[in-house]
């Protein structure tokens, strides 16, 4: 497979100097400004820096896996549950074939998500979002529409129950929000984005999600994967003021098998082996677990690459 750059016309690509004569490597994202880009801005450096590969980061609006399929970027940014859905042709990829080349690299840490509302609303919980705008539609990046439907499942509604107001993608959506367009702001815990947001509108404050077994049985049956977890308050966490259960799930760097095995060796070697160099680059990553890195993604097997490294290392799968 002959990997194709995307220009600036299909993408905002921010390209990061690395050694001379290094391996080139892109890193597909989602848009500028959004918690996965900023990730993978982090991973970007790190292997610059630290693996002697030279990197761009590709923030598009479109699945980054698109791209990883293509043959036009070596790695892309996802999520386990909407791998699985690409790579097997199912959930929100249902009718299109199976993308048979795509493989898992490394797992993360994971995403922390949640649904805010301003700080003085009258909101208080997820089920009190019945009638009231939410975004919806998200044809440019549908799983942030499933996960969407994934809170409203955990309080007992559905898209039926709320105003949907059409947007295109995520960060499109951030903006309905701060402009009043809508009642709710989508978006993981810790970007720049929820940042931007709670200045614009005076403050957020994040509805916690229900945590009793039917309530979580209720969103993981939209977002299989999905866990609770527990969020402390925390300066880089807008909008949570005490202990607040969230949605979260695993963030993974994926590829396709056509990318060279020494490339994907040294990358997943050196965001192992790196994971303060992550986080100084991006705060989050301080909850990225480094012995979790082979954690497996259902229907979706390791890179040969990858592989050699866990081998290599002694690193054992762990769910």
């Amino acid at each position: 497979m002959k990997f194709v750059r995307l220009g600036a016309s299909a993408a905002l690509a921010v390209a990061l100097a690395g050694p001379v004569g290094a391996q080139t490597v892109s890193v597909v994202t989602t848009p500028a400004g959004s918690y996965t880009n900023a990730a993978g801005s982090a991973i970007a450096k790190v292997l610059i820096d630290k693996g002697g590969l030279r990197a761009i980061v590709q923030a598009q609006a479109a699945m980054a896996l698109i791209a990883v399929a293509g043959g036009v970027a070596e790695f892309g940014m996802s999520n386990n549950f909407d791998t699985t859905f690409y790579a097997t042709g199912t959930g929100d990829y249902e009718g299109q074939p199976p993308k048979k080349n795509i493989r898992n690299a490394a797992t993360l840490m994971p995403y922390r998500v949640a649904m805010h509302v301003r700080a003085d609303s009258d909101i208080k919980t997820i089920a009190d979002l019945k009638g009231k705008r939410v975004s919806s539609g998200f044809n440019a990046q549908k799983t942030i529409g499933r996960i969407i439907e994934a809170h409203l499942a955990n309080a007992g509604l559905t898209y039926k129950d709320v105003v949907g107001v059409p947007t295109p993608n995520v960060s499109r959506s951030a903006e309905d929000f701060q402009n009043g367009k809508v009642d709710v702001l989508f978006f993981a815990l810790g970007s720049a984005v929820t940042k931007q947001a709670a200045v614009a509108v005076g403050g957020l404050r994040v509805l916690p999600i229900d945590d009793t077994p039917a309530a979580i049985k209720r969103m993981q049956a939209i977002l299989p994967g999905s866990y609770m977890l527990v969020v402390n308050p925390a300066p880089a966490y807008d909008g949570v003021t005490a202990p607040t259960k969230v949605v979260a799930f695993d963030m993974v760097l994926s590829t396709a098998i056509e990318v060279p095995e020494n490339v994907v060796y040294k990358a997943v070697k050196t965001l192992y082996e790196n994971k303060d160099a992550l986080a100084a680059a991006f705060a989050p990553f301080r909850d990225y677990d480094p012995s979790g890195i082979a954690k497996p993604v259902v229907d979706v097997t390791y890179h040969p690459g990858a592989t050699k490294f866990f081998q290599e290392a002694g690193i054992k799968p762990k769910s």
